[in-house]
């Protein structure tokens, strides 16, 4: 059975760093040429047609929640999301486990 297409599904992932706020800003300026992009140094939303991002920074940890109304989006929100993380952090390869 699958969820159905209004539902919101969600997946979260928390990543050890030490540039949090620096991550976090990249990736809502990046994304903000295109996408609705709200954000501080500690908070960033973005907002795609497929779905959404949440992030937060610590100092210590990214945390990037990430949701849509389908499997195959949220799949697609969890890709988008992580290789754009990995490309701004290629210098200290981050560990992205989505739960």
């Amino acid at each position: 059975m699958t969820a159905p297409q209004d539902a919101s599904l969600r997946a979260t992932a928390t990543v050890a760093t030490d540039k949090a706020s620096r991550y976090l800003q990249q990736l809502c300026k990046h994304f903000g040429h295109k996408r609705p992009v709200t954000f501080t140094p500690e908070r960033g939303s973005i907002a795609f047609d497929f779905g959404a991002c949440e992030l937060e920074a610590g100092d210590e940890t990214l945390t990037m929640t990430v949701n849509a109304g389908t499997p195959e989006d949220l799949e697609r929100m969890r890709t988008v999301i992580a290789s754009h993380l990995e490309r701004f952090a290629f210098r200290e390869p981050p560990a992205i486990d989505w739960r």
